[in-house]
């Protein structure tokens, strides 16, 4: 079995790789091979950046001991043909860290349009995170309700036997 990171990656790199990148997923690198590589040929991104750091908190010291910045890697950073500048991270499952980072990042730089990506085939491909996650709690519910409806059917039939 293939040992993993923190983050359940594999540490294999081949299925992760493309143009000699190796990308932290292989959704970040379908995403940077199938949307950001064709929107740069099509000159609908005339800018675009890979990891780009922002700066949460400054590092500072504290009673004589130095407290490292709390930085953030941005899987992109683009910039359109209308001049619109965009910071994308591909996300899978967010962590409390992912969540905490992105609350920090909304209010250091309020005028940067920051988002989460997924894809999702039954949700359309290529979305927010946040409607991917609210299609899979509406799949959730209509199969809660399907369960409940199926239980009840069959303690109905289940008296008249």
């Amino acid at each position: 079995m293939e040992d993993r990171t923190k983050y359940n990656v594999g540490k294999k790199t081949y299925d992760r790789t493309y143009d000699g990148v190796v990308f932290d997923s292989a959704v970040e690198m379908k995403y940077y091979r199938d949307v950001i590589l064709p929107a740069v040929a099509s000159g609908e991104i005339t800018h675009y950046e890979m990891q780009k750091k922002y700066i949460l908190q400054p590092a500072f010291t504290r009673d004589g001991k130095k407290v490292h910045a709390i930085e953030y890697k941005a899987d992109f950073y683009t910039i359109d043909k209308d001049g619109k500048e965009t910071v994308i991270d591909i996300k899978g499952c967010p962590d409390n860290v992912a969540k905490l980072k992105r609350k920090m990042f909304w209010y250091i730089y309020p005028d940067l349009d920051y988002v989460w990506l997924g894809f999702s085939k039954i949700d359309g491909g290529w979305t927010t995170y946040e409607a991917i996650k609210a299609g899979r709690k509406q799949r959730k519910k209509e199969k809660a309700q399907k369960l409940k409806e199926i239980k009840e059917y069959n303690e109905k039939h289940k008296k008249r036997k």
